[in-house]
């Protein structure tokens, strides 16, 4: 790992939907609020929070398939949203995603290996050197190449998103925005593709930025961590640091749903106690986003919103009364 390849600074994004009969009243949904990240080349970041936190935005807005209401978003050094239409082409070249249902995300009137052609067609390459790609990036990630003809109905879940995998590897790109791409698929499966992942990152040199709810997963495969609740980077640290150290309230209350398999050591666990539901992106206004809900808030919590500070090294955390200190 050396130099950031992408750098978010200060970046938001507000949705506006109108409501009443005449739609003269509208609410404001901030799905990414002030966030400031930076990807290392070669790095997996891991980007963990509750469905409807604004992780799968903030990927949309990275791969420039969703416009910001402020902010900036850098690659290699560059605006992406001053790019001009050559500009934009090119870093599509560069940044390739992986979807959460393998199913879905392929054609099911086209063949495995017209697929993964599809990006190599899209960037003008001869046909022998899209049959030989095609070839080798099947075989690459598992899937024989005599099986090239068949239709993605044909193969299980797991094939199918090393199907997909294969797609976004094939235009060589810098980054790869993974979003919850095991999710949909059995624990033992999961465990063959974060390996691939992984195989495939020391051979190409690839950048990760890794979405998912599911910490146990994260674990396994991010250098970093990034907690994001309704729209906000709530703590930030190294793997080690995070697992070993949670700092945020919100942070410890998704540590604390983790199975553990030694049914004697779950029964003596302590579960992180917060109130009631997710709130609203809409009626959240002032103070913490995580006021409602958190078990240790103070009367200042409910006025003042906590900006993301170094706790400790290779550790940031937006709390004013962040736990385990005594532990560093």
């Amino acid at each position: 790992m050396s130099s950031e390849l992408v750098q978010v600074k200060n970046l938001n994004v507000t949705f506006t939907k109108k409501r009443g009969f005449l739609k003269h009243h509208s609410d404001e949904t901030k799905a990414v609020n002030n966030v400031n990240l930076s990807v290392k080349e070669g790095e997996t970041l891991g980007i963990v929070g509750e469905s409807g936190c604004g992780k799968s935005t903030l990927a949309r807005t990275l791969l420039t398939l969703q416009k910001p209401t402020s902010g900036t978003v850098l690659f290699k050094g560059e605006d992406i949203f001053q790019y001009t239409h050559a500009e934009k082409h090119k870093f599509r070249k560069d940044v390739q995603m992986i979807f959460q249902d393998p199913f879905s995300s392929l054609n099911p009137r086209m063949s495995v290996g017209e697929i993964i052609a599809a990006p190599l067609k899209a960037f003008g390459y001869p046909k022998e050197a899209i049959k030989k790609n095609v070839r080798t990036l099947m075989d690459l990630v598992g899937i024989d190449p005599k099986y090239a003809n068949r239709l993605p109905h044909e193969f299980s879940g797991g094939q199918c998103q090393r199907i997909g995998i294969a797609r976004a590897i094939a235009l060589k790109p810098k980054l790869i925005v993974c979003d919850e791409p095991v999710s949909a698929l059995d624990v033992s499966i999961q465990a063959q593709i974060i390996n691939l992942l992984k195989d495939l990152q020391k051979e190409f040199n690839l950048t990760y930025l890794f979405i998912s709810h599911d910490l146990s997963v994260v674990k396994n495969i991010a250098d970093r961590i990034a907690v994001i609740y309704l729209g906000q980077v709530k703590e930030l640290a190294s793997n080690e640091s995070f697992f070993t150290h949670p700092s945020h309230p919100y942070t410890n209350k998704l540590l604390s749903v983790i199975p553990i398999p030694d049914p004697k050591t779950a029964k003596t666990r302590t579960w992180a106690f917060v109130k009631e539901d997710q709130p609203s992106l809409i009626t959240h206004s002032s103070g913490c986003a995580f006021y409602p809900r958190c078990p240790i808030a103070q009367d200042y919590c409910k006025t003042h919103d906590p900006e993301l500070t170094q706790l400790a090294e290779h550790h940031d955390v937006a709390c004013f009364y962040p736990m385990n200190q005594g532990t560093r």
